[in-house]
């Protein structure tokens, strides 16, 4: 659960961090152990790391972070240090790396979480920003489960057979939506000064605008990106940009990641199961240019990332940014498919009490968003608690992603959340929605 923390009192708050610590290792171990020790410590993809590394480097975060910094305790293991600085390796070479086993990765961990428990019995939880409302202790959750879902999208990279089971997604279903949703120009609060465990490049919160511009009601679907491919999408350089044309052709993509094309019918491998691609499900694992393409066949365009949060959070009966779509309270399973609950996403039009007060559906949960923009900071950003978790990137060749997927946690996912990676990556849960301008006759 990710209630704020500031309604709780000390000894409440505590008994929070400590569950959603709990929590979060279930989940990391649940991931580790449905495998063998030979495909923990084997490197399933070059743009990924080893399973292993990504089990300790968890680890290891947390004993700089609580152990060392907050609790001033002794080094568990402080030879490892540079062996888990995702800065100094590149994940291509850190297989060579002379990593921990997995027997030494889990009694590392389990020797770390030890101490962990005892600082957060006795830790003062204020009088200094990076523990106020267990800030810190709430990044160390957030980091956690951040690498979870880059070890779940490594287990869809994986060969063999499946190893991690989940039910088919059921949820309740808007029929009849509309196609697209006008979203008014004007004015709205984007990011956050108040929520407690927002992370450094989601602040300060600033007032944003936008022009009237439609949104796509819900994400793109499989059924109709199968449109986009039965046209010739791929094979038309009028609907790619330039950059977006030289890698279609460099890499020679030819549909989304993990799909198939057998005699007239498009088939996925997920998770291991190979199976028809449903079509009412949201695209995903495609990338930026992919997106792009489609959405220019489409006759739209990416949302920016201010468009984007803003038919997320704003309100137009009260005029304020809610914290969901659908308010403030925590997400439930009636409002998205988040947490590794299901393995992939579910139909569109689902979760109709997670609709934001414009109508747009699904904006939460599901599969990530890709937007238009590049990654920077807000107005008055400044680094906290270290500039290497996001202002390091501002800059480079990213675009922003926004909305969480069905492997990401309710912990690291909020409307204010902001992801971002290469506009290459097919791998990690990527879908999208189209924008497009608003004419003049749209407003009367």
């Amino acid at each position: 659960m990710t209630m704020p923390t500031t309604e709780r009192g000390s000894a409440g708050l505590r008994d929070h961090l400590a569950a959603e610590l709990a929590r979060t290792r279930a989940r990391s171990a649940a991931l580790t152990d449905a495998i063998d020790d030979g495909e923990l410590v084997c490197q399933h993809s070059r743009i990924m790391s080893p399973l292993i590394w990504d089990f300790a480097h968890i680890g290891n975060q947390e004993e700089l972070w609580l152990v060392r910094d907050v609790g001033g305790r002794d080094a568990v293991r402080a030879d490892i240090d540079q062996l888990y600085d995702a800065f100094k390796h590149p994940r291509p070479n850190r297989p060579a790396l002379p990593l921990l086993d997995p027997t030494q990765t889990r009694r590392y961990l389990s020797e770390v979480r030890c101490k962990v428990l005892d600082v957060l019995d006795s830790a003062p939880l204020e009088g200094r920003r990076l523990v106020e409302h267990g800030f810190v202790f709430g990044m160390i959750v957030q980091h956690e489960q951040q690498h979870d879902e880059t070890m779940l999208a490594t287990h869809q990279l994986r060969t063999g057979p499946a190893a991690l089971q989940a039910p088919t997604p059921q949820p309740q279903r808007s029929r009849n939506l509309p196609g697209e949703v006008l979203v008014p120009a004007g004015e709205f609060t984007m990011g956050t000064s108040t929520e407690p465990w927002a992370l450094d490049n989601e602040w300060p919160a600033h007032r944003a605008y936008t022009g009237a511009y439609w949104l796509d009601t819900v994400p793109v679907t499989n059924g109709e990106y199968q449109q986009f491919l039965a046209d010739g999408g791929y094979d038309d350089p009028r609907w790619w940009s330039e950059r977006g044309w030289a890698h279609r052709c460099e890499t020679g993509l030819v549909g989304p990641q993990f799909w198939y094309l057998d005699g007239r019918s498009w088939w996925r491998n997920r998770f291991g199961v190979i199976e028809p691609v449903a079509p009412d499900e949201p695209v995903v694992h495609v990338c930026f240019f992919e997106a792009q393409a489609y959405a220019a066949w489409a006759g739209k365009r990416l949302p920016t990332e201010v468009e984007w949060e803003k038919a997320a959070r704003f309100d137009p009966a009260t005029g304020r940014s809610r914290r969901f779509p659908w308010g403030d309270e925590d997400p439930t399973p009636a409002h998205a498919n988040l947490g590794q609950r299901h393995l992939q996403p579910a139909p569109a039009g689902s979760y109709p009490a997670g609709a934001s007060p414009l109508g747009v559906h699904q904006l939460i949960g599901d599969v990530w968003e890709w937007t238009s923009s590049g990654f920077s900071g807000y107005p008055g950003f400044a680094p906290f608690p270290y500039r290497e978790y996001s202002e390091a990137f501002f800059g480079g060749d990213y675009r922003m992603l926004r909305g969480g997927s069905f492997g990401t946690d309710a912990a690291a996912c909020r409307g204010t959340f902001r992801n971002w990676d290469h506009p290459v990556r097919r791998q990690i849960f990527t879908g999208f929605r189209c924008a497009r301008d608003a004419d003049p006759g749209d407003l009367t």
